[in-house]
């Protein structure tokens, strides 16, 4: 993928963003109502004219093409030090019909935590202030708060314990808040299950500006909370996850294969064994184009990068048994640290300190597009090498596929909104990914990855063609543009893909916890006007 550093992309931004008006309605009455029960205010609130808004709006935005010159930009940035803060924030917007976004780590694909691609202004509430982590070993959980991200997180167990670790993200700078309300699987998912899956309480703002834990909010909401997508429900403020038991001693693994030493046939038998798999190991593959040496021709290189939760003696013969064809030998394997194997899964140098997982936002940022699959029956060679002529005529383009299987196909479809389970053999991510904010480039990779996206549909789910909610896709559907109440019908085109029959559940739940529909946004869940209307199954 084409990165920027996060410092030149700052410089360019704030050259490049769209002028702003001066001080609004919007930003006054907001702001006026903040100050009447928040102290220390100029701190914490930003307009366009305070001269750190531009810095503070980039500053977790992962996909540089949701801050381009023509993307829209809130009216204000709302930063509260603590819980009362959001209650106030909460309470302000709903008197004064005001829209919020949420932002916990700014890794929403399509940018829906910092932008809108709806009309009503809006402000943004950005919880990067409230990171707080607390470990508890004596009751085996951890309560980290929403703006805190999963490396932060890590790290601070890991200080406790070297043998307990959390089953969330791979990438590090993702938020909590957010990363959970989507599901968030990563290298112990096959172990563990989800993050969501191991998510104990919740501290919520609901539509009123109350706080509401699990007992105070009921099952019905909490079960909603955990899977059913972000900022459909209320503002996470807090997560409590159970902890997990990891060996001191883990074992990794990157062995590169590209189309000439046999790719292909290797791929076709990683997807016949990947959900087979012994539940401690974890081997996605990742493809992107590189150099054919000494040549100007490009080719595919296919990369396994595998987490083992054990040493590497027990994993060569897992290996022999089950996956020979990789040909993995003991000088391609490490043994070393769970905490450690998380920066190398996230693709650090051996070189990098585990500190850096402290930094809390992406090293590294882009302009990019995504989309995703869940695959049940393996794609045939013959697709397979068709999928690699595809992705050698695009730039940069990056594709991951994750296993499933283990844990994760004994988890009932329902047991939490995630559907995605029993029967998955891999999750499929695309990404295409550019230099600059032209639209003529986001346009041209923007096609190419609908192509391939269209062309993949004769190998993978259908009825419905599964899609997961943290890797948002806007060309999957949206609520009206007008910000006015969102529609069932409508909302089913993505809410099916997202959660399948889960998504009448979600639809019923969202009607009754938030009547009025404070809580929306481009792909949030409906709710519904009249008893009458909800579906058949859930009356």
């Amino acid at each position: 993928m084409v990165y920027f550093s996060r410092f030149i992309m700052l410089l360019v931004l704030l050259t490049t963003l769209s002028p702003f008006c001066s001080s609004n309605q919007i930003q006054d009455n907001f702001y006026q109502c903040l100050s009447s029960s928040t102290t220390h205010l100029p701190n914490i609130f930003y307009t366009p004219n305070n001269p750190s808004f531009t810095s503070i709006l980039i500053s977790t935005a992962l996909n540089l093409r949701c801050i381009a010159p023509y993307a829209a930009k809130p009216e204000a940035i709302f930063t509260p030090l603590n819980e009362n803060h959001i209650q106030n924030a909460v309470i302000c917007a709903k008197k004064l019909g005001i829209h919020l976004r949420y932002r916990s780590g700014g890794h929403d694909y399509e940018g829906l935590s910092y932008t809108s691609a709806m009309d009503p202004p809006y402000v943004i509430i950005d919880l990067s202030k409230l990171r707080g982590v607390s470990v508890d070993l004596a009751d085996g959980s951890v309560w980290v708060e929403a703006g805190a991200t999963v490396g932060e997180l890590y790290y601070r167990v890991a200080e406790k314990s070297k043998t307990h670790g959390v089953p969330a993200g791979l990438c590090t700078s993702l938020g909590v808040g957010g990363h959970i309300t989507g599901g968030a699987y990563g290298s112990m998912m096959r172990k563990y299950g989800l993050g969501a899956d191991n998510a104990l309480d919740v501290k919520l703002v609901d539509a009123n500006g109350r706080i509401l834990d699990r007992k105070a909010m009921g099952e019905d909401v909490f079960w909603a909370l955990r899977g059913g997508g972000g900022a459909s429900f209320g503002v996470i403020v807090s997560w409590k996850l159970k902890l997990v038991p990891v060996p001191e001693t883990v074992t990794v693994f990157n062995v590169g294969r590209t189309l000439e030493q046999g790719a292909t046939k290797i791929l076709y038998k990683w997807q016949q064994v990947t959900d087979k798999l012994d539940d401690d190991l974890f081997i996605r593959v990742i493809f992107q184009t590189s150099n054919i040496p000494n040549t100007n021709q490009r080719t595919i290189t296919t990369t396994y990068n595998a987490l083992f939760l054990g040493k590497y003696d027990r994993l060569q013969e897992i290996m022999k048994q089950s996956f020979p064809e990789l040909g993995l030998k003991k000088e391609d394997c490490i043994e070393m640290s769970w905490l450690e194997s998380v920066l190398f899964i996230a693709g650090y140098p051996r070189s990098v300190p585990t500190t850096v997982l402290l930094a809390g936002k992406p090293a590294f940022v882009n302009y990019f597009k995504a989309k995703s699959d869940f695959v049940k029956d393996p794609i045939p060679e013959k697709g397979l090498e068709e999928i690699f002529q595809r992705l050698l005529k695009e730039d940069s383009p990056y594709m991951i596929w994750t296993p499933y299987g283990g844990m994760m196909s004994r988890i009932s479809e329902s047991s939490i909104p995630f559907p995605h389970r029993n029967g998955t053999l891999f999750m499929i991510q695309y990404i295409t990914s550019w230099m600059g904010p032209d639209r003529d480039l986001m346009n041209k990779h923007g096609d190419w990855i609908r192509k391939l996206y269209n062309y993949m549909a004769q190998y993978v789910s259908m009825f419905p063609r599964e899609a997961y909610v943290n890797y948002r896709d806007l060309d999957l559907g949206m609520n009206d543009k007008n910000g006015d109440d969102t529609s069932f019908v409508r909302a089913s085109s993505w809410g099916t893909r997202y959660f399948k029959d889960n998504f009448n559940r979600l639809v019923k739940i969202k009607t009754e916890f938030d009547p009025d529909n404070f809580f929306k946004h481009e792909q949030s869940i409906p709710v519904l006007p009249l008893k009458s209307e909800l579906p058949h199954s859930e009356l």
